[in-house]
């Protein structure tokens, strides 16, 4: 199979979808990689390295994707991207389709066959594909929002840590999957009062566990979020449903409410956001302020720190790319449930619910469109 990997456009987006080390696995193999040239340069990988590895380098996109049969990225195609595509390829990347209409609609007409990172599912319900990138923006999530607290970023001028004879700051978070409990660990690292929310009983007992009342735990419930946020200096959104649209859990109106220069960092935006004041932002404009609070709100969090997220990213998603490769995307989807439930467009069809229930659009399971 002939692979592409394409240099990432998206909005100061750093990483490349292949270290050179999954690369040269893909090579062995027996497979032809296609990388375009200087697309691993912000995660300080050069053309070098890939060539070393066994790749061909072009000269820009348009080769690498009249190519290739596979197409290999990180984040979802922009739209400059679209007319690249060609009818039966397929795209194996992080799609986040319930919240991008016109990308869902874009791949079913081109009928591209698309496989989303964030969709794989074991049958414990995990998600490894999307585990390292959530605890990458989970452990960043401290780290943005101590720094939008400044007073001269718009926030209420309080250190995580506090000083001697001074609170530290509140830190409440929604969600104790990935992405919310590293946010955690982070944000109790840097000396701040904790509070993390979740439904699930079970992952907050394991939290007071190994964490022994350093960060509160405390079952979700509406009125417990609206009290938690009134006193909040910040407020990490991290909850997922996967392939489905993220429910709003802070209203506009309780954000008109919430303290003046606290801050909101929604780690769920790609899915659609978690606040209802959420919209996207991108690292050349992380921030905007809305009754007075400001919100963070960057789709592509990992982006910013590439050396680090490549390298977690291939460790992971390489063994599917392998599979893809060397059996096909049916076959190895129809030998492994995990990897069909990536699945989300087919030849035209859409095959994944929460993204149908979305949008409106009908869905046929992959196992019933595949044969």
């Amino acid at each position: 199979m002939i692979i592409g990997i394409p240099k990432e456009i998206k909005n100061h987006e750093y990483r490349v979808a292949a270290t050179p080390e999954g690369v040269r696995e893909l090579v062995h193999a027996g497979h032809r990689v296609v990388v375009e040239a200087e697309a691993g340069r912000g995660s300080a990988i050069f053309d070098q390295d890939f060539t070393d590895a066994g790749a061909m380098i072009v000269a820009g996109p348009d080769q690498v994707f009249a190519e290739a049969d596979l197409i290999i990225k990180v984040k979802e195609p922009q739209a400059a991207e679209y007319e690249r595509f060609r009818e039966g390829q397929l795209l194996f990347t992080y799609l986040h389709l319930a919240a991008a209409e016109a990308l869902t609609r874009f791949l079913l007409q081109r009928k591209v066959r698309s496989v989303a990172y964030e969709t794989v599912q074991l049958p414990d319900g995990r998600l490894p594909l999307l585990a390292p990138m959530s605890e990458i923006a989970g452990r960043m999530a401290p780290q943005v929002g101590a720094a939008t607290l400044e007073r001269p970023k718009g926030g209420r001028g309080v250190l995580m840590g506090g000083a001697s004879g001074v609170a530290p700051a509140n830190v409440v978070i929604l969600g104790a999957g990935m992405a919310g409990s590293n946010a955690a660990e982070i944000a109790a690292g840097m000396e701040a009062q904790v509070t993390i929310v979740d439904k699930n009983v079970d992952r907050l007992r394991e939290i007071d566990r190994i964490w022994r009342g350093r960060i509160q735990t405390v079952a979700s419930s509406t009125l417990v979020v609206e009290r938690l946020i009134m006193s909040a200096d910040l407020v990490v959104g991290a909850v997922l449903v996967p392939g489905a649209k993220t429910p709003h859990l802070i209203s506009a109106e309780q954000v008109s409410r919430m303290q003046e220069g606290a801050v909101l960092v929604d780690v769920s935006i790609d899915q659609g956001g978690c606040f209802e004041t959420s919209r996207m932002t991108t690292h050349d404009d992380p921030t905007y302020v809305v009754d007075g609070v400001v919100h963070y709100c960057v789709g592509n969090m990992p982006g910013a720190v590439p050396r680090t997220s490549t390298y977690a990213l291939t460790n992971v998603t390489l063994p599917y790319a392998l599979d893809i490769a060397n059996n096909g995307v049916a076959a190895a989807a129809g030998a492994d449930p995990a990897l069909a439930r990536g699945v989300n467009t087919w030849d035209g069809i859409l095959t994944n619910q929460g993204v149908a229930a979305a949008h409106g659009i009908a869905f046929s399971p992959f196992a019933e469109v595949s044969g």
